[in-house]
């Protein structure tokens, strides 16, 4: 139970329906939508455009979108793929021919055609109960009107000014520098944009006049898009079938690749078949954890890929036997000094989570990737392109390698867990790589740990990237001398790492309970 004499928030419990997304305005929207009659896929989508503008270092309408939707009859949710693909003209061979062996994340060559606009189309028309019209409202108000800057938003704008500079994207620059927090800031431009896909549904982004300026614009910068790549993406999302291992009692559903939720699914395996330790920041819950986040991040880079291009060993890499082969690699007493091959047995996104009246369930996750995906403000638009072609490997004959027509590696993960027919827990957690650690992480702080949806989401974090382990401030002194100990290379976060919203529908008492983290400027709301 909350120590209600120190600082932090409680989780938020209601009877009928529920949001919890990082604005609070984007919350507002969901529980406003859910209130009119739409349902949760309805409140998601008006949600994500709303966050679109509020939010636009973060997700945007140049960007992509997974989703798990559950009917609140369903034993399993309906998953949906909306990430985008490179242009028919990119490849390793027309990179080199522009002398690039690689390429950074402010070129054109970094964005694939954008697919949450097409998604939106796609789950608005199959499960929804209002029209984009209605469901793009709210964010065309916000751009039009405006909106106020709120202070993580400002943070990350301050951090990222410089990428805006680069690439020309003054709308975003307000007398030549990022807004402090409580600006009120317009992007008319992309109100505009909205109203036209409001109007005209997912082809007025895919075809004509927007999508002729955004790939004249990305070709004036050295990409290889044309009109018929982006009309092409109308077709973009698609529903695929789901993944599932067993955690902590709980069925936990995820996206297949070419998103990376397989890694969250085989984390959770390795650290199910630890017992659990009684301290949820002990030092050797925080080892194995790690441990256990190194071997499947080095499997993600070596098998995660687009289907359509290569086979991808899912069912090899969730089997009982391979789990329990990376469970024996891990040594309490010292980490692993080299990993084996892959295979051996021997940054920003937004995350919208809710639930409706009658139970229907939402887990929706959008992202341009790193903050202000490529920085390029396509034409007249107002939209950020994002810069999701960076997570192609550049690396040739590898499964991964960039290709005409290829989904990249995806790092967006929307996840639901179903317990013994009593609980449903919709949860997702933000941050680019981090995610499969991070949900993972807050999983098990509430179903292993018992933690409230508030509390795990806001228990204190690490992640191990890029040789060393980043350590939030929370993690005290002698943890992070016992973690030395064993041979870890801590390092102070520079940032808090990621960021998440976690909805449980406890069916037994008929109630939902929710969190936001503290780590961003949401909260959760019910009725």
């Amino acid at each position: 139970m909350r120590d209600f004499h120190s600082g932090g928030r409680s989780p938020v419990y209601a009877a009928n329906g529920m949001a919890a997304t990082s604005m609070p305005q984007a919350t507002l929207t969901a529980i406003e939508i859910l209130k009119a009659g739409g349902n949760a896929l309805d409140a998601a989508i008006a949600a994500s455009a709303v966050l679109a503008v509020v939010e636009p270092q973060s997700t945007g309408v140049g960007g992509d979108l997974f989703c798990l939707y559950a009917p609140a009859d369903s034993s399993e949710p309906i998953a949906l793929n909306g990430s985008g693909r490179a242009p028919a003209g990119l490849s390793l061979e027309a990179l080199a021919g522009q002398g690039l062996l690689s390429y950074d994340g402010t070129s054109a060559h970094a964005v694939t055609v954008p697919g949450g606009v097409s998604a939106w189309e796609t789950l608005a028309k199959t499960f929804g109960r209002k029209g984009l019209d209605e469901l793009l409202r709210p964010a065309i108000g916000f751009a039009e009107n405006g909106y106020v800057v709120a202070p993580r938003v400002a943070v990350d704008w301050a951090r990222l000014k410089g990428k805006l500079k680069q690439n020309g994207a003054d709308i975003f620059l307000p007398n030549g520098t990022a807004p402090e927090a409580g600006t009120l800031m317009r992007n008319p431009q992309l109100a505009a944009t909205l109203r036209a896909i409001a109007r005209d549904g997912a082809k007025a982004f895919y075809t004509g006049p927007i999508a002729a300026k955004i790939a004249s614009d990305l070709r004036a910068r050295g990409g290889f898009h044309t009109e018929e790549d982006f009309a092409a993406g109308l077709e973009l999302a698609e529903f695929v079938t789901p993944i599932c291992r067993t955690f902590a009692g709980h069925n936990v559903w995820e996206c297949p690749p070419n998103g990376s939720g397989i890694i969250a699914l085989m984390l959770m395996g390795i650290m199910d078949g630890f017992a659990t330790d009684a301290d949820p920041l002990g030092p050797l819950r925080l080892h194995r954890h790690v441990e256990a986040a190194r071997l499947v991040y080095r499997d993600r880079d070596a098998f995660l890929a687009d289907p359509a291009y290569t086979e991808v060993p899912v069912a090899h890499l969730l089997s009982d036997a391979y789990i329990r082969g990376l469970r024996g690699l891990i040594c309490d007493g010292h980490v692993l000094a080299t990993l084996p091959a892959a295979g051996s047995m021997q940054q920003d996104t937004v995350y919208v989570s809710v639930v409706d009246s009658d139970g229907n369930a939402c887990s929706f996750i959008s992202s341009i990737f790193e903050g202000f995906g490529s920085g390029i403000v396509a034409g007249d638009t107002g939209i950020v392109m994002h810069n999701r072609g960076l997570s192609f490997s550049m690396k040739p004959g590898h499964p991964n390698q960039v290709a005409p027509k290829k989904r990249p590696m995806h790092t967006i993960i929307p996840a639901m867990a179903d317990g013994n027919g009593k609980s449903r827990v919709v949860f997702g957690v933000m941050g680019g790589q981090y995610q499969p650690m991070g949900q993972s992480w807050v999983l098990a702080n509430l179903l292993q740990y018992g933690l409230d949806p508030q509390e795990a989401l806001d228990l204190p974090r690490i992640f191990p990237f890029a040789g060393k382990v980043e350590v939030e401030n929370g993690i005290s002194a002698t943890t992070r001398s016992l973690l030395a100990s064993k041979g870890h290379q801590l390092s102070d976060a520079e940032l808090p790492l990621g960021g998440g919203q976690m909805i449980v529908i406890d069916r037994e008492r008929g109630i939902l309970i929710g969190g936001s983290d503290s780590r961003k400027d949401g909260c959760a709301l019910g009725y």
